[in-house]
C-alpha cells in the first residue's frame, strides 16, 4: 500500500515526496577486496608498468571471449585509433558509423585523416541498421565502425556479409558489449577486430583502459607496434643489424597508448567477477522491462534473439505524443524522484566541431529522433533490490502522473 500511495501521489518536482531520500546515479563501478589487494601486490612488485600483468590479461581476455590475440591499452578511444590504423584507413578514405555512440567511434576515422560516414539505426534496436550502412558504401569506404549499442549485439552475420562483399575491414567498437554472446559465441571473437573499453560505469573496469581483440596475426603485430610508440625489439621485424643487445628500431609511426600492470591486476581480478556481474545486471534489465512494458507513454528496448546481452545501459524511451511532458521535463522529475539518469547519446555530427567539418542535421532521422526521446536509468551489479524498485516507482509515478489521457496536469 505504501509503495502505491507513492506512486499515485504528486511527483516531487510538483511538490510531492520523492521516492528517494538519496541520490542514485545511472552507473558505479564495484571494487571489492579482491581487486583492491590485485593492485596492491602490483604496488609491491618490481614492475608498474610493462610487467607480466599485461600478458597475462591478455590471455584472460583471449580465453574469455576465444578471441585468438589481444593488445590491451590505455582507453577505448585508443583502442579505436589502434585498430583504424590496424585496417589502413587513411587520408581520402571513408569510414562509416553511427552517430548514435560515444564521439571516439568517429574520431578514430578523423585521426588517421579519413571522414565518418553516418548510418542510420534501427528504430527498435537503436543498433545500426546493416541496410544504412550497405547504402553508405561507395569507392572511398575503408572500413564499418559498428558499436553494440547498450550491449546488444548488432547483427553480425548480416554486417559482416557486406564487409566481405565490398572488401572492407570491420571494428566492432563494443566498448559496452564485454559479456555478451552473438549466436552463441562471445563477442570480441567475431569481426576483424573489436574494441573493449574499462571506464568505471563499464560492466568490467581497470579505472581506464581498453583493449582490440582479433583472429588476425597481420592486424595483431600492427596493434602491438601502434601501442608503442611502433618501436620494435624483434629482430625479425628490424632493417639494421642489432648493434647489442640493447638495440630497438622504430619502424612506423605509433603512440604511447600503453596500460600500466595497475590497471591489468584490477582488471584480472574485475574479469573473474564478470559472470556475476553480468547475470545482476539481466536481472535488473528484466525487472526494468516487466514493469515498463506496458506502462503508457514508455517504448522498451527491442532485442534481437541473437543476442545474449549484458547490457551496460537501460535505455528508456519516452513516447511524447502519450505524455504531457518532454524528454526534459520527464528527466528533471526523475532528477527531483533522487534517480539521477544520463542521455547516451548526442548524435556525433551535432557537435560545433562536425558542423565546421560540414556535417548537417537531417542526416539520420531515425537516430535524430532517438536522441530526443530516451534517457538512460541507473543499471549497476551493485545496485540492491530495494534500489531497482524505488527506480520503478519513481519512473512510472511520473509517467502516469503526465500521461496526457489522465488529465492529471
Amino acid at each position: 500500500m505504501e509503495r502505491k500511495a507513492r506512486i499515485m501521489n504528486k511527483p516531487a518536482i510538483e511538490g510531492g515526496v520523492p521516492v528517494r531520500e538519496t541520490k542514485i546515479y545511472y552507473g558505479h563501478q564495484y571494487i571489492d577486496d579482491a581487486d583492491i589487494q590485485a593492485v596492491v601486490e602490483v604496488l609491491k612488485s618490481d614492475n608498474l608498468t610493462c610487467g607480466p600483468k599485461i600478458k597475462e590479461l591478455e590471455d584472460k581476455l583471449c580465453r574469455l571471449t576465444g578471441a585468438r590475440y589481444a593488445v590491451v591499452c590505455s582507453n577505448g578511444t585508443a583502442a579505436l585509433h589502434m585498430a583504424a590504423m590496424a585496417a589502413g584507413v587513411g587520408e581520402g578514405d571513408e569510414v562509416i558509423t553511427t552517430p548514435i555512440t560515444f564521439a571516439a567511434s568517429a574520431n578514430c576515422a578523423l585521426y588517421c585523416g579519413a571522414r565518418p560516414v553516418f548510418a542510420d539505426i534501427d528504430p527498435e534496436t537503436y543498433n545500426i541498421d546493416p541496410k544504412k550502412v550497405e547504402a553508405a558504401i561507395t569507392d572511398k569506404t575503408k572500413a564499418v565502425v559498428v558499436v553494440d549499442y547498450t550491449g546488444q549485439s548488432v547483427e553480425l552475420d548480416r554486417i559482416m556479409e557486406i564487409c566481405k562483399k565490398h572488401g572492407l575491414t570491420l571494428i566492432e567498437d563494443g566498448a559496452h558489449v564485454i559479456g555478451t554472446k552473438y549466436k552463441g559465441r562471445a563477442n570480441g571473437s567475431i569481426s576483424d577486430m573489436t574494441t573493449f573499453s574499462f571506464h568505471p560505469v563499464k560492466t568490467v573496469t581497470g579505472g581506464e583502459g581498453g583493449a582490440v581483440l582479433t583472429n588476425d596475426e597481420e592486424l595483431y603485430r600492427k596493434l602491438l607496434l601502434y601501442r608503442a610508440h611502433g618501436i620494435t625489439r624483434d629482430t625479425e621485424l628490424m632493417e639494421h643489424e642489432p648493434d647489442g643487445p640493447w638495440y630497438y628500431e622504430q619502424i612506423a609511426l605509433g603512440y604511447n597508448y600503453r596500460m600500466t600492470d595497475i590497471q591489468a591486476a584490477l582488471l584480472i581480478s574485475q574479469l573473474d567477477k564478470l559472470p556475476m556481474f553480468s547475470q545482476r545486471r539481466k536481472e535488473i534489465v528484466n525487472r526494468y522491462n516487466e514493469a515498463f512494458g506496458s506502462l503508457p507513454g514508455l517504448f522498451v528496448q527491442k532485442e534481437i534473439p541473437d543476442s545474449d546481452t549484458t547490457r551496460h545501459l537501460y535505455i528508456l524511451r519516452i513516447i511524447p505524443e502519450k505524455l504531457a511532458i518532454s524528454r526534459k521535463q520527464f528527466f528533471e522529475a526523475l532528477e527531483a524522484e533522487n534517480v539521477c539518469c544520463n542521455v547516451h547519446y548526442i548524435p556525433t555530427y551535432y557537435f560545433p566541431y562536425y558542423e565546421k567539418l560540414g556535417y548537417q542535421r537531417g542526416l539520420c532521422p531515425n537516430a535524430e529522433k532517438l536522441y530526443e526521446e530516451i534517457l538512460s536509468l541507473p543499471l549497476y551489479y551493485a545496485m540492491t533490490d530495494e534500489d531497482v524498485e524505488s527506480v520503478i516507482e519513481a519512473v512510472t509515478k511520473i509517467a502516469v502522473y503526465y500521461e496526457k489521457s489522465n488529465k492529471m496536469t
